[in-house]
């Protein structure tokens, strides 16, 4: 890849002096909407207040922050000006983000009023640290962003950045101990841009919902960087409301909309279901999760094509495409691969499936993280010869279409969260009455799959499954929480002296 800095681009500066006037964010926190220029400016204002705090290029500056418009304006800053955001997942624990926030060492750390509490407690690892921005309200000795408006508006210097110089550090879990970082480039994000643009056919008349949380890969990717990129609005929510959302659709000018497939059971669920009407929208598309088939045929029933998108973390996020034709032919598919990625599906051996043989999913392409920050081992496990190895098991039929089976591993995702069993069974086994400890993922109907817990006690012990959950409760995310205790006298073990969750699986791991 070329690190030469003239591929580098501003997008949002060179949007505002194309179409300053374009209504570019509208905020439905408050009902606001700016246009391209007033966007950039206020991004100007916010690279010369981080400056003034001492951040330079290549400094951390975490956010622990719900959507806001102000979370927005730092992404853009940080591309800006060279620094390198780094996002605080706000479902996980103090107890979890006390390591991610050693790990990133910020330079300065902005939050939302929603966690002013956490970040109290959070405050003694603050260790590198020299500010900490409170959207509003501040507590005592922190700064308020609103000081960033006292900064002049017009344009700033900006490094001589390369295409593989970071610009976010976004967090996937990891099978043991610290979640991952992945670092995204100007390359990556830039790259994912063009495919999406030029593969989903976005253009400047079309708006979408910032509805996911904007620690996620998707929250910029799908779709406000590229609808900057063209020059569309980006519909700016807190997060996901049902009622809100069918407001949006209704006469929000909504033509693309991207959920996980429990926002859209909810919608399903909603008493405006039935009178919604989805004719004006573009896509409606599913990610995050397989997406039950029931859902989609509702949305076909309307006339929607509905269809399932594929991305990871580590991929920035979109890497399919199916078109409308194929959306009822191939109904679980995710679609062929987009531009400028390279797909493969191999068996353990390395060597390339038959059509409709089952593999591991491989991706190349320009939109591949760099690496997870400081995990250099870890990063040489999962690109290898410039191949990212997902392990995400797909198959790729004679039409050169792609279907996306399951995890490699025993990893299930809930609600559109990746939960991986051994980080819930090392907190489970710190249980002073734990003795062994696994966990499976069940069939969910609202969750697509949730936890079960299977355990053996102490000998002697009352512990109870409630129990168990309230201790994990205080040290682990809600949605890796377990949804079922199962108490056992022994693990079932394989012929090598691991536990067998297949067998787990088969005998008690039914819904």
């Amino acid at each position: 890849m070329t690190t030469q800095s003239t591929y580098v681009t501003d997008m949002l500066a060179r949007r505002a002096m194309l179409t300053p006037d374009r209504p570019a964010l509208t905020d439905t926190a408050d009902g606001s909407e700016i246009t391209f220029a007033a966007w950039d400016e206020r991004v100007n204002r916010t690279v010369r207040y981080l400056r003034r705090l001492g951040v330079q290029r290549g400094d951390r500056v975490a956010v622990y922050s719900s959507n806001r418009a102000e979370y927005l304006d730092l992404f853009w800053a940080a591309g800006r000006m060279g620094a390198i955001l780094q996002n605080l997942n706000w479902r996980l624990t103090v107890h979890e983000l006390e390591a991610i926030v050693a790990d990133g060492e910020p330079a300065v750390v902005a939050y939302s009023p929603e966690w002013v509490e956490n970040v109290a407690r959070l405050r003694p690892g603050f260790s590198t640290v020299s500010h900490v921005v409170a959207f509003e309200g501040p507590g005592a000795g922190d700064r308020h962003f609103a000081e960033r408006f006292d900064e002049p508006a017009g344009p700033v210097e900006r490094p001589d950045l390369g295409m593989d110089d970071a610009w976010g550090i976004y967090y996937t879990g990891g099978t043991t101990g610290l979640p991952k970082g992945a670092v995204l480039t100007h390359g990556n994000i830039t790259w994912n841009s063009v495919n999406t643009i030029t593969s989903w056919g976005l253009h400047a008349g079309h708006a979408a919902a910032l509805q996911l949380p904007f620690f996620h890969v998707g929250g910029p990717n799908i779709f406000m960087v590229p609808l900057v990129h063209v020059g569309g609005r980006t519909i700016l929510c807190v997060g996901f409301d049902a009622d809100q959302t069918f407001d949006l659709i209704a006469g929000g000018g909504l033509t693309h909309y991207v959920a996980v497939p429990t926002m859209y059971q909810m919608m399903q669920e909603h008493p405006r279901w039935e009178e919604a009407d989805f004719s004006h929208m573009e896509l409606v598309i599913s990610g995050g999760a397989p997406c039950p088939l029931p859902i989609m045929e509702r949305f076909w029933e309307k006339g929607v094509d509905f269809k399932m998108g594929y991305g990871l973390t580590e991929a920035t996020a979109n890497n399919f495409w199916l078109p409308p034709e194929d959306v009822r032919r191939k109904p679980r598919s995710v679609g062929y691969p987009i531009m400028h990625i390279d797909m493969r599906v191999v068996r353990p051996d390395g060597t390339p499936c038959a059509p409709d043989e089952e593999g591991e999913l491989l991706i190349r392409g320009p939109h591949v993280m760099r690496e997870y920050w400081r995990r250099p081992e870890a990063t040489a496990e999962t690109i290898v010869d410039g191949w990212l190895h997902t392990g995400d098991v797909a198959r790729r039929d004679a039409d050169g279409c792609y279907t996306i089976m399951g995890r490699s591993k025993d990893m299930f995702i809930s609600g559109g969260e990746n939960v991986y069993p051994a980080e819930v069974e090392s907190v489970m086994h710190a249980h002073p009455d734990v003795v062994e400890a696994a966990l499976i993922g069940v069939p969910d109907p609202k969750w697509g799959e949730v936890g079960r817990a299977f355990v053996v006690r102490r000998q002697g012990s009352t512990l109870t499954g409630d129990d168990l959950v309230a201790f994990l409760g205080e040290r682990l995310a809600r949605y890796k929480l377990p949804r079922t205790v199962v108490f056992l006298d022994a693990l079932p073990m394989t012929v090598i002296g691991k536990i067998d969750k297949k067998l787990l699986a088969a005998e008690g791991g039914g819904s």
